[in-house]
């Protein structure tokens, strides 16, 4: 599992070249021990720290999140968005070019990204004092010294209107804002997190520097470190990333989503010749009471794959489309369970309706103990898989950090996993999965 960065991101990357990185990372093999326990501290203004050493790899990763995605964008969308994307774009007097070329002397990876609940500023380096230095105090800048002047800022701002105008073009993309907007109507997660034209054209420069000094805040801050340093080094090095910050304030807790309380359905002619179907309804939040019922439950009905009962039904028996699924998005509130498949123009009501009388006999019946099983063992059996590198056990500890789950998830997780019942997954999906109260939004070429 990884973090949900979907739906509308930006990363920028600048390409590892030290010759030395690259004979460690071909050299290297993963231990065969179980990963250290996280450790948690608070830096003096206020920072929260998750920490795994892996002395292993002489590299550090690191990851500086904030509560300050497109949900706080208060009716300017799109303004999280900008605040993120200029972040590297030129700080403490440096341009864009000069930071890229800096990084990448240092054999360094640095990014920024935002989704609908966070922003974040991401660094990756050798863990000698020589390189991890440099590149911590470009990081530093990055996070508390961002130009934000006028031209990067338009520049930005043309780039971003020119992918919104891309996406339109895209029935996927189409059908995505268009379901979520249906979702979640004027709660702060229905808007694109890029912005649409208009509300991009209104953003001012100073909205975007106001944004950063409320948000990019320590109190405000998850820091996230795995990687070849001691708790001495992780500690001195989180208190200098975070003293590049104001000490600012939490950002406040966002309101719960409204229920939907009867079906939807939205048709969108696309020139396409494939149409898109998007249903589904706000779903489940992070550390929901019945996250692991609904996660284990969902992977019998669409989120395993081909062995899924959605594959089984839609496509290996009727051959009805390419690829079906479902999932569920959970975030800071309940983020949504979709439903999706993408079938040829003419097919769509066969295809839809098969997709909710599935939906609807599994929310009535449950799975078979025979899929429950299978659907376990798929789970546990690949878990290790998730934290097989550095990179991934980071984008764990910042959702445990972000979403404040407990130190322990990680090793508990099969546990849990293997606890959950038919019983609990039958009473979860009845009481959380309504299928007469969904929300479908089908983009396609049938006029």
């Amino acid at each position: 599992m990884s973090i949900n960065h979907s739906m509308s991101q930006r990363m920028k990357h600048y390409p590892l070249i030290t010759p030395l990185l690259l004979m460690v990372l071909l050299a290297w093999a993963l231990p065969g021990q179980a990963m250290p326990p996280i450790q948690h501290w608070l830096t003096d203004n206020g920072a929260r720290v998750y920490y795994v050493p892996a002395p292993e790899l002489p590299m550090v990763d690191i990851n500086v999140t904030f509560a300050a995605g497109s949900a706080r964008d208060n009716g300017h969308a799109g303004l999280a968005h900008m605040t993120s994307t200029l972040l590297d774009s030129g700080a403490a007097g440096l341009s864009a070019d000069a930071l890229a070329t800096r990084i990448e002397e240092l054999g360094a990876e640095l990014s920024t990204g935002s989704a609908r609940d966070m922003a974040w500023v991401t660094l990756r380096s050798l863990s000698g004092s020589d390189y991890l230095q440099p590149a911590l105090a470009i990081m530093g800048n990055v996070l508390g010294k961002p130009d934000f002047n006028k031209a990067d800022f338009e520049r930005e701002r043309d780039r971003t209107l020119v992918a919104i105008r891309s996406s339109e073009q895209s029935p996927s993309a189409v059908a995505q804002h268009a379901w979520f907007l249906s979702l979640y109507g004027s709660h702060p997660y229905a808007e694109r997190p890029s912005g649409t034209e208009d509300s991009l054209k209104a953003i001012k420069l100073e909205q975007v520097r106001a944004f950063h000094q409320r948000y990019y805040a320590a109190r405000n801050a998850v820091i996230a470190i795995v990687g070849d340093l001691d708790r001495k080094a992780a500690e001195q090095l989180a208190g200098k990333l975070a003293a590049q910050l104001p000490e600012g304030r939490q950002a406040e807790a966002l309101p719960a989503p409204v229920s939907l309380k009867e079906a939807q359905e939205k048709r969108i002619f696309h020139p396409s010749a494939q149409t898109h179907v998007r249903m589904g309804a706000p779903g489940m939040r992070r550390g929901d009471p019945d996250y692991f019922t609904l996660y284990v439950g969902n992977h019998v009905l669409g989120g395993g794959g081909l062995v899924s009962r959605l594959n089984e039904e839609i496509r290996e028996q009727r051959g009805l489309s390419y690829s079906v699924s479902s999932y569920f998005s959970p975030m800071a509130q309940n983020g949504p369970y979709l439903l999706s498949l993408q079938t040829r123009n003419d097919q769509v009501d066969e295809a839809l309706a098969v997709m909710r009388d599935t939906l609807k006999t599994y929310v009535a019946e449950g799975p078979t103990d025979a899929e429950l099983v299978a659907a376990k063992k798929n789970i546990t059996g690949g878990f290790a898989l998730r934290i097989d590198s550095n990179s991934k056990i980071l984008d764990y500890l910042v959702v445990i950090g972000f979403y404040d789950l407990p130190l322990d998830y990680l090793d508990t997780f099969n546990g849990r996993v293997m606890a959950v019942t038919r019983e609990q997954v039958v009473d979860a999906f009845q009481r959380r999965v309504l299928p007469d109260t969904l929300s479908t939004v089908i983009v396609g070429g049938e006029s």
